[in-house]
């Protein structure tokens, strides 16, 4: 049988980061490509322990179908903590628990663009972002980002240039693929020029939990005078990413057609992961939100040390981080990246991400690699950092 496929996905391609991890899967390959916690991160026996306590006592609640807009104590509590800690949310905004952070993107989507509609990105941007934009039909316009976020005189010209722009789609803090955090003028400015063309924000913040120096700045959403931005958030990177928990605060005409398109997609969030994570941040969530600081602020020192010590004298340039798992470096002009990020790992078994595959135009020249440090060993760590030094001088 020949098979149709839909114009959304036809022409959809792989994670590119999902590709490269399967190459590098079960072999000896180390991986700087990856985004996933630290296996250090994981709770294991504080889960465990939860999970046998509700199975225990309350088992007919977490096995039981549940209601879309997420388990009660857990929207409550959430709803208490954003206001308190990031200032997020008002009385004119409702939350929803949902199955990660990027089903947001996908609701969002769903209940603002039509076919052909316009997202404006950061440019380089999340690839899961992009690619569920690009499956539901939105058509993507990046917008270059500078050390200290978004340029704001790029953004407002293709906001003049694309009238049909429903949302501007942002992670302000320690970016992924970047590491880079937005300054509060660039924040204001984004909200500003929001507003004065009438679209959205989608302030996607799986990170802001995880600085681990400088100083916080105000979220986007906690200047929303005018119910424009829909805030994401995640328990991924703080708890456990197989829990699938995520969250959305918006306005609550836009939360109401979100709720729906999310009862199509799956009803409601797995509520045996929403009863364990409203247990779990009862019991020391700040204290284990210290450890996982502690941990990503080491990791981050070890690999800046090493790429100072093996790329930077070979030209290769990187972007200092405050939080979050990720560092962003610029290869020479005159290298090619896609040949250093292939034979890094074919003659050196290092993988790292080519910088084209959080793009917009993944055909776009590119001299970017992103680096993780939340995943690997430090023992790994250090050899990958060292036989990518290797390589620079070899192709250099």
């Amino acid at each position: 049988m020949e098979y149709q496929f839909s114009d959304g996905l036809k022409n959809l391609q792989p994670s590119v980061i999902r590709e490269i991890l399967k190459y590098a899967s079960g072999s000896s390959v180390i991986s700087l490509a990856a985004g996933n916690p630290s296996p250090e991160a994981f709770p294991v026996e504080k889960v465990a322990g939860i999970s046998n306590k509700l199975l225990k006592e309350r088992p007919i609640d977490v096995l039981q179908y549940s209601i879309t807009e997420g388990y009660a104590p857990l929207r409550e509590y959430m709803k208490n903590r954003l206001q308190k800690v990031f200032h997020v949310g008002n009385v004119n905004d409702d939350i929803l628990i949902t199955a990660g952070a990027q089903q947001v993107m996908s609701l969002l989507t769903k209940a603002t663009c039509n076919n052909g509609d316009v997202v404006i990105c950061d440019e380089p941007a999340f690839i899961g972002a992009l690619n569920m934009f690009r499956s539901l039909g939105a058509k993507l316009r990046g917008v270059p980002l500078e050390k200290d976020g978004m340029n704001l005189e790029i953004l407002e010209k293709t906001l003049q240039e694309n009238p049909n722009a429903k949302f501007i789609y942002t992670i302000p803090n320690f970016q992924n693929p970047t590491g880079l955090t937005s300054s509060l003028e660039k924040r204001k400015g984004i909200y500003a020029l929001a507003k004065k063309y009438n679209v959205l924000i989608l302030e996607d913040n799986p990170y802001g939990d995880l600085r681990f120096s400088g100083e916080d700045v105000p979220s986007i959403k906690s200047f929303d005078t005018d119910g424009l931005v829909v805030y994401a958030g995640s328990f991924s990177k703080v708890l456990a990413p197989g829990l699938r928990v995520g969250y959305a605060i918006a306005p609550k005409p836009l939360m109401q057609k979100m709720t729906v398109a999310k009862q199509g997609e799956d009803v409601h969030t797995n509520i045996w992961a929403q009863m364990i994570c409203h247990e779990f941040i009862q019991q020391g969530f700040d204290e284990h939100l210290e450890m996982l600081r502690a941990l990503y602020r080491k990791k981050a020192g070890l690999m800046t040390e090493m790429i100072e010590k093996y790329l930077v004298p070979c030209g290769i340039q990187y972007y200092p981080v405050e939080g979050g798992l990720f560092i962003w470096c610029d290869l020479p002009k005159h290298v090619s990246m896609n040949e250093f990020c292939s034979r890094a790992v074919q003659e050196k078994q290092v993988a790292v991400v080519p910088g084209n595959a959080f793009l917009t135009d993944e055909n776009a020249v590119c001299h970017s690699i992103r680096l993780n440090y939340s995943t690997p060993t430090d023992e790994n760590m250090v050899e990958g950092i060292k036989r990518l030094g290797e390589l620079a001088k070899e192709m250099f």
